[in-house]
């Protein structure tokens, strides 16, 4: 059985977006003799150019008989008006397909499509919070590296593009032939869908922004108490215009921070090492393991043996 999937690329669409999940599905299709072909289309079909001025040559939007479309992310989708043609196809098409799944910000066009309306979706990190704010009636998760909600599958930015692509062709063909792909790309296996993208998130201000060296500060004292009138007192601020200022710089709150940082550095050792769990937990300043494999299982989806487990497969 061959599965037929439809790229949709459109102007200033990210490269990457299109080109990672056109490599998955090639190589898998080849792995498992014939199982995909696939189709670049865009409204007017002809040549489309990235936003970086690289061309792709690509089909129009008609009533090929798909089984699977993914809606490719880029600068392009802040200019939804001009994607009215794009917007409407995919929708209308939705329904005769047996999914639907955008890369990056690609999720603007499922949303203005109405396909998210109700459902949990990601996007990029960067576009998170436009996002809410156009589309309140998803349920927006912006540390998912993809989501999948029935028939519609979203994703993070650019690489996650790959993850979510190794997690449909799982679905179609098996662990066996996802893995071989994998090895092919080069890439792991299975980042799984739970897996925040924190790192970028608490990096937004950049390693020269306001608050890089009291994130410095933080890592080196993990296991230490690192509450909010600790950090605002190392910044040489008050506790409310600390909270407020951190905030509105990383886009996250203080105490998020430190959990976040605090799984980073755990992750790490679960994933690397051999000491015992609650040696971990401990280190990382989660103190007791059974907090620890609660923050996990928001974060990545899996308790901390899964991850160690996964990480020596």
């Amino acid at each position: 059985m061959t599965r037929r999937i439809a790229i949709v690329v459109f102007p200033n669409f990210q490269i990457l977006d299109a080109t990672g999940p056109i490599a998955a599905f090639e190589i898998a299709g080849g792995l498992s003799r014939g199982g995909y072909s696939l189709d670049l289309v865009a409204a007017g079909g002809g040549e489309v150019a990235s936003s970086s001025g690289i061309r792709m040559l690509a089909a129009p939007l008609d009533d090929t008989s798909y089984d699977t479309i993914v809606v490719s992310g880029g600068s392009g989708t802040r200019d939804l008006q001009a994607l009215g043609e794009t917007c409407a196809w995919v929708a209308r098409r939705a329904a005769t397909v047996r999914r639907t799944a955008s890369v990056c910000s690609g999720a603007y066009v499922l949303a203005e499509a109405g396909l998210l309306d109700g459902k949990r979706a990601t996007t990029h990190w960067s576009r998170s919070d436009d996002f809410a704010r156009r589309y309140p009636k998803v349920r927006l998760e912006p540390d998912r590296i993809f989501v999948r909600e029935g028939d519609v599958w979203t994703s993070a930015g650019i690489t996650a593009g790959i993850d979510l692509s190794l997690a449909l062709i799982e679905d179609d063909l098996g662990c066996e032939i996802a893995r071989k792909t994998a090895q092919h790309l080069v890439v792991h296996q299975r980042r799984p869908g739970g897996q925040s993208q924190f790192s970028a998130l608490l990096e937004m201000g950049g390693p020269n922004g306001r608050f890089a060296e009291l994130m410095d500060w933080m890592r080196e004292r993990l296991s230490e108490p690192l509450g909010v009138e600790r950090l605002a007192d190392r910044a040489a601020m008050s506790p409310r215009h600390f909270a407020r200022a951190f905030a509105a710089e990383t886009g996250v709150t203080p105490a998020k921070a430190v959990e976040r940082l605090r799984l980073e550095a755990a992750k790490v050792r679960v994933e690397s090492g051999h000491e015992p769990i609650d040696r971990v937990a401990e280190a990382a300043g989660f103190r007791d393991p059974e907090r620890m494999r609660r923050a996990f299982l928001r974060a990545f989806g899996q308790p901390p043996q899964a991850l160690r487990r996964a990480a020596r497969a």
